[in-house]
């Protein structure tokens, strides 16, 4: 699952690539934001992205990869 989280006064998004749910990722959205605190994801090379939920813009939540670049057998 893709994620793509701007930030205020930021010119460029952040990317994350999750093996969570969508429904599961707008949880911890909303109450990030609810809460005023800290949005935590965990990527899908288990690393963690903290972002104050007060600096959010957008979250775009869906998607995924398309079209990649490579071979394939």
């Amino acid at each position: 699952m893709e994620v793509k989280i701007g930030v205020q006064h930021a010119p460029r998004e952040l990317v994350v690539e999750t093996d969570d749910t969508a429904e599961s990722v707008e949880k911890v959205v909303a109450e990030a934001v609810a809460s005023d605190g800290v949005l935590t994801l965990t990527d899908s090379k288990h690393r963690k992205i903290m972002v104050p939920a007060s600096k959010l813009a957008y979250v775009e939540i869906g998607g995924g990869v398309a079209g990649q670049v490579g071979f394939r057998s």
